[in-house]
């Protein structure tokens, strides 16, 4: 009853897509009363599409969490051992879940679009019907192309049960939050391709689709941050980012959103780089579909990869729809886009912009390459050649270093012209701080015997953190001083001075928050430089020694459940002598996956390292266990906490300006120190 359920409600929805495209086209033709009365009857048939697509996915996860395997893909993807929160993930963790999620997840968005029509009638309308466009590509392939309510003729017993790597409390929100992401920015492109249709006048798109693109960056942010920590905690080799092709694939939208978001502020106060933005959002919508095909065709080799299937052929003539339509409103309505100003000097902020701009895009070409490479040296060669990690950090890490420069030089530039003065007499202090801290980290390793200057990726990581401190210090002196401002104007002490600076500039100083923890994200990062490791066998009562930790081999116990069965380590944890823990690696075999192992990570983590344990197994009847030191790890997780708060204080409107006499000189003297143009300042 439910697939039959499931399936009408899918062709159900189908059908409303169509009809509030076709007559959302209509209804952009036909500008007068009538075209009015259609496009609001587009708009209701959008917001009916989420319903539709709601009970159809609804009518899925009821079908998994009641063990209807006569459902091909609850047969495939779930079995009656499997915990019920991993039964719900079901839903996206096969191809026709994954696609019928994204529909749902794109309907969703849809309706908050619609429901929001009076920020503008006209542009969210023309809006709505390029969302309706790509909705029907979606409701098309679940419809009849990768359909998850196929029948099996007979119904067996039990299922196949989901894929052991899935079965992580993670991954029930890993894909949603990487989803939420992809498809959020959707909406940006669809506001974007509408505003060019319509050769909206200025810059009101730009206003309406930038916290649609914040949340939509936010999600990419948390996707592929709890993906880094699954991979971390359940792959068993001791990092979070191995360069593997899906892993790339999202990386890409984020790092073509992350310059939007910095480009997007040069049109919105100068009237420049117009085109650059609409291409921006253009690519980043595609670099989503692509990657969404990447991980669907089975054209890569990854371990987050489906099966190989005739799905990318469909994917890629989307590709191919989508770029020649905006290519072709792009030529006919290029004139619309001619920027208002010029660039008047290299020392300024919109240099900075432009400069991170170009590098943010130069990596985004660089993984793009890479992860495409597999599949062009096929096409030349007829053999399959991969790029390892060695290539992505030759190349990424210096544009990532680079990155980071700019990170710490673009708030110290003014609008328009910068004058060196300016510069030195604002990056001293920070220049300073930063250098005294990279001394003092450099006498600690040498005292610890590290001789970092004698290898290169170490070199590189204390590159990284002299770069990362003074980001910190730029930032820091960038509240304190704006805080000052505020305190004497208000009479009150420096950290209610910087409250209200802030509150009065919620996305400018969330912006710096969000660069902040992007940097304690780069000093983790930068840690691994310096990464241990040691394997050995260890029978009970053997020992291993690595640094300054003594593991004790205590027990050594076996389970068997419904699940799984599986092999646990008992190790009691010294540093220099000292008892500090005891852990508790452990190795799972999955029965419903013919035995298939995956490693119980355990892990005692500090803000300094990690000490990291897999049980890697038996050999000659012995446990073999393997452990790693792995510095400063926990700041990549703090970090990334750090940005999710900045990225929500940039959502969040500024609080109403204080009105105070302030005398010219003052006023004048404040808005330089903010980088802000003085003309007309002050009373």
């Amino acid at each position: 009853m439910m697939p039959l359920l499931g399936s009408f409600c899918l062709l159900f929805a189908l059908a409303l897509a169509l009809y509030c495209f076709v007559v959302g086209v209509l209804a952009a033709v036909r500008r007068d009363a009538v075209g009015y009365r259609l496009a609001e009857t587009a708009r209701r048939a959008g917001m009916a599409t989420f319903a539709a697509v709601f009970l159809a996915a609804a009518a899925l996860v009821y079908a998994a969490m009641t063990n209807d395997f006569s459902v091909a893909y609850i047969l495939h993807h779930s079995n009656r051992a499997l915990p019920g929160p991993y039964k719900f993930a079901a839903l996206w963790s096969g191809q026709e879940g994954s696609m019928l999620f994204w529909a749902l997840l794109l309907s969703a968005y849809g309706f908050v679009l619609r429901l929001r029509h009076k920020v503008d009638q006209r542009l969210v309308a023309m809006a709505s019907m390029v969302l309706a466009g790509i909705q029907v590509f979606f409701l098309v392939l679940v419809n009849f192309v990768a359909n998850p309510f196929g029948m099996m003729d007979i119904v067996a017993a039990d299922g196949n049960g989901l894929n052991p790597l899935l079965q992580y409390p993670e991954m029930v929100i890993h894909p949603p939050m990487l989803y939420l992401g992809y498809v959020g920015v959707s909406v940006p492109f669809a506001f974007a391709l509408a505003a060019l249709i319509m050769r909206y006048p200025g810059e009101k798109w730009i206003h309406i689709t930038r916290r649609w693109t914040m949340v939509a960056w936010l999600f990419l942010t948390c996707g592929i941050s709890l993906g880094a920590h699954w991979a971390y905690a359940v792959l068993g080799w001791g990092g979070y980012w191995g360069w593997d092709p899906v892993e790339n694939a999202s990386l890409l939208p984020w790092l073509s959103t992350t310059a939007f978001l910095h480009s997007v502020m040069m049109q919105e106060k100068r009237g420049m780089m117009k085109v650059w933005n609409v291409w921006l959002i253009f690519i980043t919508f595609m670099l989503s579909i692509l990657g969404t095909m990447l991980t669907r065709a089975g054209l890569v080799s990854s371990v987050h990869a489906f099966a190989q299937s005739s799905i990318g052929s469909w994917f890629t003539g989307l590709l191919l729809v989508v770029f020649l339509v905006c290519l072709f409103f792009y030529v006919r309505n290029r004139d619309h886009l001619r920027s208002e100003n010029k660039l008047e000097s290299l020392v300024s902020r919109e240099s900075s912009f432009l400069f991170n701009n170009l590098v943010l895009l130069g990596a985004c070409f660089a993984v793009l390459c890479g992860t495409l490479f597999p599949i062009l040296s096929e096409w030349v060669r007829d053999v399959k050649m991969n790029l390892g990690a060695p290539f992505y950090n030759k190349v990424m890490v210096p544009i990532g270093l680079f990155l980071i420069f700019l990170t710490a030089v673009g708030p110290l530039l003014a609008w328009r012209s910068t004058s060196w003065g300016s510069i030195k007499r604002n990056f001293r202090i920070p220049a300073v701080i930063s250098l005294l801290i990279e001394i003092a980290v450099s006498a600690m390793l040498i005292k610890n015997g590290v001789r970092f200057w004698t290898d290169t990726g170490q070199m590189y990581a204390m590159l990284a953190f002299c770069l990362s401190t003074l980001v910190i210090a730029t930032i820091g002196s960038e509240f304190v001083r704006g805080g000052l401002v505020w305190k004497n104007k208000l009479q009150t002490n420096l950290l209610a001075g910087m409250y209200q600076l802030t509150r009065r500039n919620m996305r400018r100083y969330g912006g710096y928050v969000v660069h902040f923890g992007v940097v304690l994200v780069v000093i983790g990062l930068a840690g691994a430089a310096f990464n241990r490791d040691k394997e050995q066998e260890m029978a009970k009562g053997d020992e291993l020694q690595i640094g300054h930790y003594t593991l004790v081999g205590e027990e050594y116990t076996d389970d068997d459940n419904a699940n799984y069965t599986s092999h646990a380590a008992l190790l009691d944890v010294y540093k220099d002598g000292k008892f500090v823990t005891r852990l508790n690696p452990e190795e799972r075999f999955f029965k419903a996956s013919g035995g298939q192992p995956v490693h119980i990570v355990a892990n005692h983590s500090t803000l300094s390292e990690d000490l990291y344990i897999v049980f890697e197994g038996f050999s000659n009847g012995h446990p073999m266990i393997k452990a790693m030191i792995n510095p400063l790890v926990n700041w990549i997780w703090i970090g990334v906490l750090v940005v999710v708060l900045g990225t929500g204080m940039a959502l969040v409107p500024n609080a109403a300006l204080v009105t105070a006499q302030v005398p010219k000189a003052a006023a004048v003297a404040a808005m330089e120190e903010q980088g802000m143009h003085p003309a007309g300042a002050g009373k």
